[in-house]
């Protein structure tokens, strides 16, 4: 979860890779180094913190001048985050520097052994271990980088994006990938390393994506050559031309990209059906539905996989697939599905969802489902990314790239992708009229201006959360389709203010956490009319009536509830399956104000990362 940026090329390396690496620190934060060649060595500079840190300390050592170099930001696995920790790493010799993201496994084992031919070691991460492997390799062997790199990952066990340079060769960097993302960018006589393509999207727009088990050969002014890892094969590499600009990655007046990127999603679900939705013609047109639509009609059981914030879509299409398909849907951990040996079958269709396309339990999983026979559905917002390419088939949800930590726009243009499919195959297997199907088409339309309507409560969204920020714990109660709304409100509220917040199903309130209630107790209802309303309604007399704090999300024009509840949100009507896209809205701004006002880091909350691409 970490990122890595690299430059080798004509231009001074300093700027490039420090704006590069804040452009990465949604993938970690609590530590940053760089290091440039220069003067015919390797000037290092790290430290505990974030890059407006390393900035600091490396111009004032005046780590600053080099035309070579690599640079990394952390999210700490081994070691705790300080200054010994922080990337990059040198082998015993300083001849060998290195940045890596992921996890090496079995680093204990191979430490033990270098330690007993004399390796002394800094820290206490993997990476200086795999470093000195590497340079131990280059001793015994008596081979170049590329080769000591090679025989070196085919030791190692777990996950990695690597770039490693060696001050005896000053034009030449090796990279390598295995379960973590890496992106080399071509440009004209110049080389670009990260671990997405924002740190150099305005150098070029060309950009290789290394395969896992590959390894790449950078050199100036040269063609990168790349290998497989395992039997070393040479690759052709793919160039791709990137459909990404300088404008979407940045924050465009907005004070967080959390918030720009709540109020991007209109934008965002209408990006996602465009081309698909197809009302005059009356269709739905998706490639990857469409080529392999015997594999969905004949599907006995579908399951989803998917963790965090993409789990409570899956949760989401679990209502609107069975509702509207009648096909059962289990939804699953991906973290869990992997290691309890799940029943797969050759008939199941498994439908993989993540932000990214990078995690790495979903892609465990992905490779598990496919052992097994599985049809593998990816839906990802990153192209080609690594669960793009491992599905069999899929679709991006075209959100544009999603920057805040605590994901927003993922959720709503997930589970937008997930409708489209379900109205897809309830119309192939004849579940909904061709009226029914058209109104659903019509109403879907309408969801990216019913959400723009949504985010004008803004306002008063603030100042609910100016009376509930220093609350110390929430409830969040949904039912239906709004139950894993509730989960994600409170998973929101989580992440980004640091306070204990639970969802739960409103009906489940009395099983427990009812005796949580009393007048210090916040109480998010979802209580739409759409949809077990009247229940609900009792929902929250039974909250009223133990002094309950009640901020009840309902459908405008909405007097029962109104009576009730302490504080009152409105949402434009819509069908119960499409009620998830609005009443998520109020719930992301409610997060969002109150961890400002809570003085917390919104876009970078700690102990989080982006993309999480360790176990």
């Amino acid at each position: 979860m970490c990122g890595i940026v690299g430059y080798l090329g004509d231009k001074e390396a300093y700027g490039i890779i420090t704006k590069g690496l804040e452009r990465l620190e949604y993938r970690g934060y609590d530590s940053a180094g760089l290091a440039l060649f220069n003067n015919n060595d390797i000037e290092l500079c790290k430290t505990q913190g974030k890059v407006a840190d390393l900035k600091s300390k490396a111009e004032s050592a005046g780590v600053i001048h080099g035309n070579v170099g690599i640079g990394h930001t952390r999210w700490a696995t081994h070691g705790e985050p300080n200054d010994q920790n922080a990337h990059p790493h040198y082998s015993n010799s300083g001849n060998l520097v290195i940045i890596h993201n992921g996890i090496i496994e079995n680093y204990a084992s191979i430490k033990e052994a270098l330690e007993g031919r004399g390796y002394q070691f800094a820290s206490d991460t993997d990476t200086e271990v795999l470093v000195n492997l590497i340079e131990d390799i280059q001793i015994k062997e008596g081979v170049k980088l590329g080769k000591a790199v090679q025989i070196a990952l085919n030791q190692v066990v777990g996950a990695y994006a690597i770039a490693v340079f060696d001050k005896r060769k000053p034009d030449e960097i090796v990279v390598a990938k295995l379960g973590s993302p890496l992106a080399i960018g071509v440009g004209e006589g110049e080389y670009f390393i990260a671990s997405d393509a924002s740190p150099f999207i305005e150098y070029t727009n060309n950009a290789i994506y290394l395969e896992d088990e590959q390894l790449a050969i950078i050199r100036r002014g040269r063609d990168v050559k790349v290998r497989q890892i395992k039997g070393d094969k040479q690759v052709m590499p793919y160039v791709q031309e990137l459909q990404l600009n300088l404008e979407q990655i940045e924050k465009a007046g907005y004070d967080h990209f959390m918030l720009k990127e709540i109020h991007e999603q209109p934008k965002a679900i209408k990006d996602t059906y465009r081309g698909r939705l197809r009302i005059n013609s009356g269709i739905i047109k998706m490639a990857g539905v469409d080529n392999n639509l015997e594999k969905f009609l004949n599907a006995k059981r579908i399951i989803v996989v998917a963790c965090g914030t993409s789990w409570h879509a899956g949760l989401v299409s679990e209502y609107i697939i069975e509702q509207l398909v009648r096909v059962p849907v289990e939804v699953e951990y991906a973290s869990e599905f992997r290691y309890r040996n799940p029943i797969i079958n050759q008939d199941d269709v498994v439908i993989a969802i993540s932000q990214s396309g990078e995690t790495a339990d979903t892609l465990a999983a992905i490779k598990l489902a496919k052992e097994n026979g599985a049809f593998v559905f990816g839906v990802c917002n990153v192209v080609g990314s690594s669960i793009a390419r491992e599905s069999h088939a899929g679709a991006y949800t075209h959100a544009g790239p999603e920057i805040g930590v605590a994901s927003t726009k993922a959720f709503t243009t997930q589970i937008t992708v997930l409708t489209l499919m379900a109205l897809k195959l309830a119309k192939a297997k004849g579940r909904l009229s061709e009226s029914e199907f058209h109104n659903h088409l019509v109403e879907l339309e309408t969801i990216p201006d019913k959400v723009a309507d949504s985010l004008q409560i803004d306002a008063h969204v603030k100042y609910i959360s100016s009376i509930f920020k220093d609350a110390t714990n929430f409830l969040y109660l949904g039912r239906g389709y709004n139950f894993p709304v509730a989960l994600e409100g409170a998973l929101k509220l989580k992440e980004i203010s640091y306070i204990h917040a639970e969802g739960y199903p409103a009906a489940e309130m009395k099983h427990g956490p009812i005796a949580l209630i009393d007048e210090h107790m916040p109480v998010v209802v979802i209580a739409t009319k759409k949809g077990h309303y009247e229940k609900v309604v009792s929902n929250i007399q039974e909250i009223k009536s133990r002094k309950g704090k009640i901020i009840a999300i309902v459908t405008e024009g909405d007097k029962d509830v109104k009576k009730l509840a302490d504080h009152v949100i409105e949402v434009p009507e819509t069908y119960e399956g499409l009620s998830p896209l609005l009443t998520t809205i109020p719930l992301q701004l409610l997060s969002y104000h109150i961890a400002v006002m809570r003085g917390c880091n919104v876009d970078q909350p700690r102990n989080l990362a982006k993309s999480v691409t360790v176990e």
